[in-house]
């Protein structure tokens, strides 16, 4: 979320850019000054932060392609911005210099992956590479881990109710005593996160993260900063917006999230899934030839039905319907993935084998943990959350729309019983913010199409750019096509913002014989495909489709 690997000496400057306190004992990372390269820019710091200092990346972190060079800091902020002289956390930044001549040079562009959860300072090199060639001339690409995230102080909660146990509790519990074992998980979730994180819980908002962002512009030196945010990534940029409109230069937000609630949003989510699915099943049996799993929605259906059922009474090898929920979760997310998924289902009921379906990592790794953690911890501090029997009611709803729902996205159920009820909910959008370029794709499950229109009413004159017939997430600098690439890139560089919202034509579903990329061990649905580790990064040239500017500004 990368390069050949560095020296040993390397190591010793790991340290700038990784944290060894986690949030529960609050306690700043010494910061090693080998090699370091005093920013030139950073003449105006943040109140009680330190300028960053730049130095070499952790071994870890992606690199671009020789001369340019991706650096890291650690900024050490206040847990609360309210009391400046009380506990600090760490705040792990990093940059890759505009490549372009000072001339072409227009500032700072924070990127952020989404989640919440994602750690960003690797992804300011795999992002990165991704972009248009205008883009990485003319900016400075800055990548930071959100607080309670990666190298950022992470969140820590333990076990969290046993969601990392191989194989894990059916996700979709049924009968009473099914029921009641799900809400004590979700309690021993929010009783270990209570446990672990401690007295930053109520500090992991949005809302602070927003604050944050602000104190890296300030630390750089900056007047104004720009912005990537992909899928919770845009909740977070309409976040800054809201808090700093004013400071903002132009803002780019991916897959956008929506000006609802976490649970709402979840709702939503899970309901976009299981008209996904249908779509997946579908297309299944269009391919038959190939899967031979049906040649129709409903016989394809009750292959998936079969193979769910007969994990949920025999797991193989710790892979059971929790699992097997999470695979499907993440490929339904992006349509490169469905051949991997059709062809896993054959395999188990074919074979009994699960390595079709099974992540190439581990789902309790390190990573995977901290991503988790951080999770529920910003979902839940960012606004109150259900009550338990709205939870119970929502179980019930979900699962009359289909009994077999995919539940892998309603992280929020556990805000339920949060040790920290917030008492208002993260601000986003303003009317005095400039106009902001928002895009989707017209069938993402993820993040559905309607939440972009539902928060560019928060935001006068910005506009959508749509993939229409395109059912993956993450769109920008992404899906390989000209126009939105080329749309955003105008905007970026020369400030460009359409008369009216735009339409792109996608790609439409995928040939089945296409290549599957490489499984990851975490469900991730929320953030921006990752670049795998160990290698140099290259830019990714741009499809080419054609624009269509729409005449109205809604759909």
């Amino acid at each position: 979320m990368n390069s050949p690997e560095t020296s040993p000496t390397s190591r010793r400057t790991a340290l700038i850019c990784a944290s060894a306190a986690v949030v529960m004992s609050l306690t700043p990372t010494p910061v090693v000054h080998a090699s370091v390269t005093q920013d030139p820019i950073a003449r105006t710091s943040a109140p009680g932060v330190e300028p960053p200092r730049f130095a070499e990346c952790p071994a870890d972190v992606p690199t671009p392609p020789a001369p340019e060079r991706i650096e890291c800091a650690t900024l050490h902020m206040p847990l609360d911005r309210h009391r400046p002289d009380g506990p600090r956390i760490d705040l792990a930044v990093s940059r890759i210099a505009a490549s372009g001549p000072p001339s072409e040079r227009r500032g700072v562009l924070l990127v952020n992956p989404g989640g919440p959860g994602g750690s960003g300072v690797g992804y300011a090199a795999t992002k990165r590479a991704k972009l248009p060639a205008s883009v990485r001339r003319s900016f400075d690409v800055i990548g930071f881990d959100p607080r309670g995230t990666g190298r950022s102080s992470p969140a820590d909660c333990g076990d969290m109710g046993g969601l990392f146990d191989a194989p894990g509790a059916d996700p979709v519990p049924r009968g009473a005593a099914a029921e009641r074992a799900h809400r004590d998980m979700l309690r021993r979730t929010a009783d270990d996160c209570a446990a672990g994180t401690r007295a930053a819980l109520p500090h992991l908002d949005t809302e602070n993260t927003a604050h944050d962002m602000d104190v890296i512009r300030a630390a750089l030196g900056e007047q104004r900063i720009s912005f990537l945010g992909v899928s919770y990534g845009s909740y977070l940029g309409a976040a800054y917006a809201a808090h700093y409109p004013r400071r903002v230069d132009r803002m780019v937000l991916d897959s956008v999230v929506g000006p609802e609630d976490w649970h709402d949003f979840d709702q939503r989510q899970a309901r976009a899934m299981l008209r996904q699915r249908m779509t997946f099943f579908d297309w299944v049996a269009a391919h038959s030839d190939r899967f031979r799993l049906g040649t129709t929605r409903a016989s394809v259906r009750a292959a998936y039905a079969r193979a769910r059922h007969g994990l949920a009474s025999r797991p193989v090898d710790g892979f059971g319907p929790a699992e097997f929920d999470r695979a499907v979760y993440r490929a339904l997310g992006r349509t490169e993935r469905w051949t991997g998924l059709g062809d896993g289902i054959r395999g188990y009921l074919t074979h009994g084998s699960v390595e079709g379906l099974r992540p190439a990592e581990p789902f309790e790794g390190s990573d995977s943990r901290r991503y988790e953690a951080a999770n529920r911890a910003v979902k839940c501090a960012d606004g109150p959350g259900p009550s338990p029997s709205r939870v119970a009611a929502d179980l019930h709803r979900l699962r009359t729309l289909d009994p077999m729902p995919v539940l892998t996205g309603m992280e929020s159920w556990a805000c339920a019983y949060w040790h920290h009820r917030p008492s208002h909910r993260t601000a986003l959008g303003s009317p005095d913010a400039p106009p902001l370029l928002l895009i989707a794709s017209a069938h993402d499950p993820v993040t559905p199409v309607s939440g972009a229109h539902a928060l560019r009413r928060k935001l006068p004159g910005s506009r959508i750019v749509t993939l229409h017939d395109d059912f993956s997430h993450g769109v920008f600098a992404s899906r390989g096509n000209a126009c939105v690439d080329g749309t955003a890139a105008a905007y970026l560089v020369d400030g460009t913002v359409p008369r009216r919202d735009v339409d792109c034509q996608g790609p439409g579903l995928p040939d089945p014989a296409q290549l599957v990329p490489p499984a990851t061990a975490s469900r991730r649905g929320l953030m921006d495909t990752p670049h795998r580790p160990g290698r140099h990064l290259r830019a990714r040239p741009a499809g080419r489709t054609d624009l269509v500017l729409r005449r109205g500004g809604t759909t």
